[in-house]
């Protein structure tokens, strides 16, 4: 692929009833519905509201036979006030529900790690290649029938690899790796190219960025070693709710869209369901924004493996570089309409390594940290440095501070600027980039640092416009922009700019967010919550928000809140604590991948949770 151009990945068309998909169609949004697939009004209802928000397809949980024999009703219900918008049926654990679901909804999906193999126990099983060569013949005698009947209905399917359901016989003989996540889809596209039906789409999500995104790009590479061309659904799994929600699904779904990959996608927070749409489209139309952009004449990095990235090798500078966590520059430059600074005081949670005053440095009783200044301000003050422009090479020769900065786009990067990077370590790169496609001159100018042996770390600088009431615009776009950039393993630091009245807190918290969002820094609390659905068995999102609030202070711990038992033992799996829904009403409690507390009264579960952390030393408030 061209790592600097945008262009769409080619894909073939699938139909799902009056939407079609792939090919030269737009990038399509989806929801899912969270009320009982049995209650037709409350589904019907829920749809409306999902279509008339600007939803393309709208999911709904399909337990069992009762639930799939409901979707006649419930789409005729959809019909009768002529929205046409396709039902899809998502189907864990039952071939026969998934027939059924066939004959009513446009689309059904699957998921290859519950479809036929047994339920995971995470167990190891050795199995001989005979052995596993009859596992696959299973998989064909229940998969078939199941095409045949799409076929006949004009129904679509979707292939939805989870990370969190991943069968045995996957996990025991490629491990819990993205290879394993891979061909677990694998095995069912090529039963569906044997059998010659064309109608497939293809997803893979979990809840780790990271895995998501390299897991997507084996994807599209070995779909494209097998001739496949299938459309691809994107999504993070268990994304949670509000701005960490958002951030964290764009900073996936964002690096996978910024390189052409994506035919649908879904934005999965734990809120009401229409309230993602207006989210997925924001992110699918900033992205789309790129297409036509100029060419960028760039050649890639001889060592860079873009299926199994690593960090780019850079000598440390102070605290910036190596294999140091990326580090957060703020900016603090302008002036209140007296003349005097502003007051810039930073968050607890959430303390800039460096803040960039440009000509406006505090004076020393009011300075929080270290600060960057112009480098004809530079006077070696401590704990300030100097930043250069491109054109002021020669003064940044003469310059003795320990660490610069010097801010350069692609563009300017000549055979002085070479130069001076090769005989100066101590300099910092500050990335800077105005094209329509900033991703593609980000990686432009680093790739030829790279190709030049120069060594010198780089921090990302991404500029915008927005106001205060536009912040989720400015969350969404600014992690789209960096997510390829941090999960190539590129950014040794990011700078966040934003022209407008956007509270300089906000854009600290943003920055530091999407770090934690591509599991590089953590500075808070991380929580995986699903986002709920017909097979959710408590109140998800009053449960969410109580728990939030009760350990929003235990930075670093990851909490798991699991609305049933489908992803939620595998999905949770790196989680320090899980709270899953077992039952109607009903809570287990988990430590790691161990179920301690078993069916708890949903009223009770929050505090045992509570206890549970507390018990385990994991509290560092709590006083016994």
């Amino acid at each position: 692929m061209n790592l600097f151009d945008y262009h769409r990945r080619e894909s073939c068309e699938v139909h799902i009833g009056a939407t079609p998909l792939g090919g030269e169609n737009p990038i399509r949004v989806q929801s899912m519905t969270n009320t009982s697939t049995l209650d037709t009004e409350a589904c019907v209802k829920q749809i409306l509201r999902i279509a008339e928000a600007g939803g393309d397809y709208v999911r709904l949980t399909t337990q069992g036979v009762r639930e799939a024999e409901n979707l006649r009703e419930i789409n005729a219900g959809v019909r009768a006030t002529g929205c046409m918008v396709p039902l899809v049926a998502d189907v864990h654990f039952n071939p026969k529900v998934a027939e059924v679901a066939a004959l009513y909804a446009e689309k059904v999906r699957i998921n290859p790690g519950n479809y036929v193999d047994a339920a995971r126990t995470f167990k190891h099983i050795e199995y001989t290649e005979e052995e596993y060569a009859r596992e696959i013949e299973k998989i064909k005698a229940r998969l078939i029938p199941l095409l045949h009947i799409c076929r006949e209905n004009g129904t679509a399917i979707r292939i939805g690899v989870n990370h969190g359901s991943l069968s045995d016989r996957i996990m025991s003989r490629y491990g819990d790796t993205p290879e394993g996540i891979v061909e677990s889809c694998m095995e069912f596209l090529r039963i569906c190219v044997e059998e010659d039906f064309r109608e497939v789409v293809v997803s893979i999500k979990a809840s780790n960025t990271a895995v998501m995104v390299r897991s997507v790009r084996l994807l599209v590479r070995a779909m494209e070693k097998e001739g496949m061309d299938f459309p691809l659904h994107l999504g993070v799994t268990e994304a949670g709710d509000g701005e960490d929600g958002r951030i964290k699904s764009a900073v996936g779904i964002g690096a996978l869209l910024a390189d052409g990959i994506g035919d649908t996608v879904r934005v999965s927070l734990s809120e009401a369901p229409e309230a993602e749409i207006p989210v997925a489209r924001k992110l699918v139309n900033y992205i789309a924004g790129r297409e036509g952009a100029m060419m960028i004449p760039a050649l890639e990095a001889a060592d860079f493996n873009y299926l199994n990235p690593v960090r780019r090798k850079t000598q440390a500078v102070r605290n910036i570089g190596g294999d140091l966590v990326p580090v957060v520059v703020a900016d603090r430059m302008d002036l209140a309409s007296d003349g005097r600074l502003k007051d810039f005081s930073a968050h607890p949670d959430f303390r800039p390594d460096y803040i960039y005053c440009g000509r406006n440095l505090p004076p020393v009783e009011e300075r929080e940290g270290a600060y960057i200044v112009d480098a004809d301000m530079w006077t070696g003050e401590e704990n300030t440095y100097p930043a250069f422009p491109y054109n002021m090479l020669p003064f940044l020769s003469q310059c003795p501070a320990d660490l610069k900065f010097l801010f350069l786009t692609y563009g300017a990067l000549n055979e002085e600027v070479r130069a001076c990077l090769k005989y100066h370590p101590e300099v910092v790169v500050i990335s800077q980039s105005g094209h329509a496609n900033r991703l593609g001159e980000h990686r432009a100018l680093i790739h030829e640092l790279t190709r030049e042996g120069l060594r010198n770390p780089v921090i990302i600088f991404q500029q915008y416009a927005h106001g205060q009431e536009e912040k989720e615009d400015f969350q969404i776009e600014s992690a789209a922009d960096m997510g390829a950039l941090l999960f190539d393993g590129l950014c040794d630091g990011l700078y966040l700019y934003n022209q407008g009245a956007l509270d300089h807190r906000d854009i600290d918290a943003t920055a530091f967010t999407i770090l934690q969002a591509a599991r590089l820094r953590t500075t808070k609390t991380e929580y995986i919550a699903c986002p709920g659905c017909g097979r959710t068995l408590y109140d998800l999102q009053d449960t969410l928000a109580r728990i939030k609030s009760a350990t929003a202070h235990l930075k670093g711990l990851k909490i798991a809140v699991m609305g049933c038992i489908v992803n939620g033992p595998g999905e949770m799996a790196d989680a320090d604590y899980g709270y899953v829904g077992a039952a109607r009403g009903k809570v287990s409690l988990y430590k790691k991948k161990v179920c301690v507390e078993r069916n708890i009264p949903a009223e009770e579960a929050v505090e045992r949770l509570l206890r549970l952390i507390r018990e385990n030393g994991d509290d560092p408030n709590y006083v016994s």
